[in-house]
């Protein structure tokens, strides 16, 4: 049942509102009491009626109003009416905010023997029946990015080995333009998978808010109907380009219908004239593959009457999101326990953390040049890579006080500290730097030893460590019990001779200069 028609004086009112006093639709809608959609729809009738407010003089009679805002039915049959461009109807749904009303009303504003709004919807419903099943579903510009990896493959020929290698098709469609992108790839993997998507990204000069991927297992750690799980670093690069990964259900190709089809098309219209050459190189395959990319998204589509690139320029292209200042570096996650030295080990080197993450579990985000490590998503730690094995790499920021004191200590300032004590405290320090594998496991017993002139002095100390001579002690505890007991006084005081230890054996201070 057709809704009744407002009074002349309500339109009236309802135009000075919006008009003149400057009042929202809302606003207007609340103060006349009537529903907004009333007062937009109005007010849409007076606009493709040529009227502005005030309304001119001539129309100050409610009965040639009323004949402006409902002008009789055409007189033209209906085959003789101007029809809609349905192509252009079609293709401007996938804008976004787009609706059949706005483009109904802009109909009407061309012509003014237009139809109704209902056989605007029908006549569309029809037009769209006679598409293929493929295209019913409406795609928002800048909306779907479609992945997946074609189940063709072609071949490479080693030049130096003459092995054959099968190389992976990846393909990705925009689901508004149908605009493609294809390459070859070696492998399948997650580094081949990332490093597709960063150069397809590129190549569409912008992202699409959602990238519909398969259930691939180098991007989705679990393939679930309701909670799929994305990997990680494949989570992270949709954040850098700020869209969202979107996996189609299993066993749902409907969900990704445009990645399907345009693998058929990629399949029918690249790989099959590709079939009988030979390529001794990736490179060289992907650029065959892209001059034929070139000449496919130039072809014109049937039905549509413009080319992918035509459509592309027209829909996507503006509705993309803007690619960061820079491409996503490739980087791999690893769940890692820290040591309790506050190192953790990644490819068999050492990487340093603040010590009091002892014994916790963290993140560590790594790439070609980098290690980064995270506790709760929040980064504690960042290194160069490093790849010397079973080396460590330590801040001194990260090590606790007393760790960070033998930091500093160097061979030199070793030998110049004991050279101020005394001969006999040189000499010794010396010979236990020499009699380890390596002379830093010496560091502690000689720093130790030159700690202990804070307490008994240099005179003390450098009798001490001749005492330590004689004995054969050589050791930090041998020096300080030499010291507690006093028995560094005694042997002063017999006037004992220190040993003469420069021997053939003993290679002197020269040696460590």
């Amino acid at each position: 049942m057709p809704t009744e028609r407002l009074s002349m004086r309500q339109i009236r009112e309802v135009l000075r509102l919006h008009h003149s006093v400057g009042m929202s639709q809302r606003a207007v809608a609340r103060s006349l009491g009537l529903a907004q959609g009333t007062v937009s729809k109005y007010l849409n009738r007076t606009r493709r009626a040529g009227l502005t407010w005030p309304l001119p003089p001539e129309l100050d009679d409610d009965v040639r109003l009323e004949d402006r805002l409902y002008p009789p039915p055409s007189d033209l049959p209906s085959d003789e009416r101007p029809q809609p461009d349905w192509a252009v109807v079609h293709r401007e749904l996938r804008r976004p905010s787009v609706t059949l009303m706005l483009l109904w009303e802009e109909y009407c504003d061309t012509t003014s023997d237009g139809f109704s709004y209902s056989w605007f919807c029908e006549r569309y419903k029809e037009w769209t029946g006679r598409l293929k099943l493929t295209l019913r579903q409406v795609h928002v510009a800048g909306e779907k990015l479609f992945v997946d990896y074609s189940g063709h493959t072609m071949e490479v020929v080693d030049g130096l080995s003459g092995e054959v290698l099968s190389t992976q098709i990846f393909v990705a469609v925009l689901g508004a333009s149908n605009y493609t992108y294809v390459e070859a790839t070696l492998t399948q993997s997650l580094p081949d998978w990332i490093s597709s998507h960063v150069r397809a990204f590129s190549f569409f000069g912008g992202v699409a808010r959602q990238t519909v991927s398969d259930n691939l297992q180098a991007g989705i750690t679990r393939a679930c109907f309701h909670e799929p799980m994305v990997n990680r670093t494949y989570a992270d690069l949709a954040r850098h380009y700020g869209t969202a990964i979107l996996p189609a259900r299993p066993y749902h190709p409907k969900d990704k219908a445009k990645a399907e089809v345009g693998v058929q098309i990629v399949g029918r219209w690249i790989l099959a004239r590709l079939r009988n050459r030979r390529f001794f190189s990736l490179t060289a395959l992907n650029e065959a593959i892209h001059a034929l990319l070139a000449d496919l998204n130039d072809r014109t589509l049937r039905g549509w009457g413009r080319s992918r690139r035509q459509l592309f320029d027209e829909l996507d292209r503006p509705a993309l999101i803007g690619l960061p200042d820079e491409p996503y570096e490739y980087a791999e996650w690893k769940r890692c326990r820290v040591n309790l030295d506050y190192h953790v080990e990644i490819a068999k080197h050492y990487y340093s953390v603040p010590h009091g993450l002892a014994r916790q579990e963290v993140e560590a985000r790594i790439t070609a040049r980098t290690v980064e490590i995270f506790l709760r998503g929040k980064r504690v730690a960042s290194h160069l890579r490093s790849t010397l094995a079973h080396r460590p790499t330590t801040v001194a920021e990260h090590m606790p006080s007393s760790h960070r004191r033998y930091r500093d200590w160097t061979h030199e300032r070793i030998r110049r500290d004991a050279a101020k004590v005394g001969p006999d405290a040189d000499t010794l320090i010396e010979v236990i730097l020499r009699s380890r594998p390596h002379p830093e496991q010496g560091f502690r017993s000689a720093i130790g030893i030159l700690g202990l002139v804070k307490r008994y002095g240099a005179e003390r100390v450098d009798a001490a460590c001749a005492r330590a001579l004689l004995l054969n002690a050589r050791s930090y505890k041998s020096v300080a019990a030499i010291l507690k007991n006093g028995t560094d006084k005694t042997a002063a005081a017999t006037q004992e001779t220190a040993p003469v230890l420069f021997h053939s054996n003993i290679r002197g201070r020269g040696y460590y200069n």
